[in-house]
């Protein structure tokens, strides 16, 4: 039986930092919360524990990442140069870029070059404080390769200390061999692709992007229906260019989340209220793609719609591999407050995921998966931009990664430390 004591911590239990707790402790036992509370009222019982006095350092549940599509071949950053030059999206399509040169690149790519690629952009996120991520397929677009994509995601789960769960998102595009033939190509999604891979077991949730360059309403419905016979939860991209409806059909189908949302009208809020969806909102892509219609941040309040963020990393409109960015973006370009992105990435974004049951919260039986920061404040995590704020990641009770001392530091903390000692002399 492993039993520890985390004591002297200054705890924010669920992402609010309204409700924390200063000078707490956290008592775990089998990589189980035992008992949490203010360091006062610690039961004697955990007395005799070990114990690591982590000096009031702030804690928060670890981060969840609730929308990602981190599995894919290859990069656009050639396209990239090729728009800041000047060049529209269609020139660069007719020279074989966009979305096909992904779905070309992540076809040509086997299961090892995949998994490589995806750790890469995994381990930055777990090393700042990621404990759960969903990932979606979507750029396979035919059978074997969406398989090999969902694959990888799982096996992404048994070689690191996170979280993984998977979403077929099979209804992304129109693949090259479908042009002019979207229907068909749905029928290809409901009838054979996600009953095959949802019996092998590599489907979590199942998603669609609903827009005038991606799958029509009637179309987004039928995924929804196959999903439906399936027992799946569903979510949707939505409203991301324009106000398609999707947004309220996903509120019909009961949808964990509905994400982007740009351009989402106050019908489709009062709706995902009444669903009790969560608002997916991905800044990086926003600033990315530089859009300028906000999503409608004033109305989510007004309906209590809980906001969650995630980095949307993807190869096209999104390549950001850090979840404390989106805090910062989200605050930025949205203008969210602080409370609001916290929560936005741990208990809301859990939600968003269906498992606010497991992550996105500290509680008593709940798993022992937190981080502690090196921060005086949690608005901090908000207000850095680009440096490593996460001085420990604790899965399950067992710390997974503690930030490395640089040999700068190294040596300015002995300095201090011999100082010390002769004053003291």
């Amino acid at each position: 039986m492993s039993e520890h004591v985390w004591r002297h911590l200054n705890l924010c239990p669920n992402g609010d930092p309204d409700a924390s707790i200063e000078d707490a402790a956290l008592a775990v036992r089998d990589g189980t919360i035992a008992w949490l509370g203010a360091a006062r009222d610690l039961p004697r019982e955990f007395d005799a524990w070990p114990s690591t006095n982590l000096g009031g350092a702030w804690v928060t549940p670890s981060l969840v990442d609730c929308h990602t599509h981190l599995v894919f071949g290859g990069h656009r950053a050639d396209e990239f140069a090729l728009r800041l030059r000047g060049a529209s999206y269609e020139e660069i399509a007719r020279r074989g870029g966009g979305i096909v040169s992904t779905v070309r690149a992540t076809r040509a790519a086997d299961e090892d070059a995949l998994l490589a690629s995806a750790s890469a952009r995994l381990e930055p996120l777990i090393a700042e404080g990621v404990g759960a991520i969903e990932i979606k397929s979507g750029y396979g677009l035919e059978l074997e390769s969406e398989r090999k994509m969902l694959r990888v995601a799982r096996e992404l789960s048994r070689c690191y200390p996170v979280s993984v769960y998977t979403t077929f998102l099979g209804a992304h595009a129109l693949p090259p061999e479908f042009a002019g033939r979207a229907d068909a190509y749905i029928d290809e999604v409901c009838e054979r692709m996600l009953p095959a891979l949802a019996d092998e077991g590599l489907v979590d949730a199942v998603d669609v992007f609903c827009e005038r360059i991606g799958f029509t309403l009637a179309q987004s419905e039928r995924v929804f229906e196959a999903a439906q016979r399936r027992g799946l939860p569903v979510k949707m991209h939505a409203e991301q260019l324009s106000l398609m409806g999707g947004t309220a059909l996903a509120a019909r189908y009961r949808a964990l989340s509905a994400d982007h949302l740009e351009f989402l009208d106050e019908a489709g809020v009062q709706a995902m209220k009444e669903a009790g969806a969560v608002a997916v909102l991905l800044p990086g892509a926003y600033y990315f793609i530089r859009e300028t219609q906000l999503p409608p941040i004033e109305w989510l309040r007004r309906y209590d719609v809980p906001i969650a963020l995630a980095t949307d990393c993807n190869p096209g409109t999104s390549p950001a591999t850090s979840l404390l960015a989106m805090l910062n973006l989200g605050c930025t370009l949205f203008r969210l407050t602080v409370p609001e992105v916290l929560q936005g990435v741990t208990r809301h974004a859990a939600r968003a995921l269906g498992r606010g049951d497991r992550h996105g919260e500290l509680a008593p039986g709940r798993p022992a998966d937190f981080v502690v920061w090196s921060v005086s404040t949690l608005a901090e995590l908000a207000y850095w931009m680009g440096r490593p704020l996460a001085a420990r990641v604790v899965r399950a009770g067992a710390t997974v990664h503690t930030a490395p001392v640089s040999p700068w530091t190294g040596r300015f903390l002995d300095t201090c430390a011999e100082a010390f000692q002769r004053s003291a002399q």
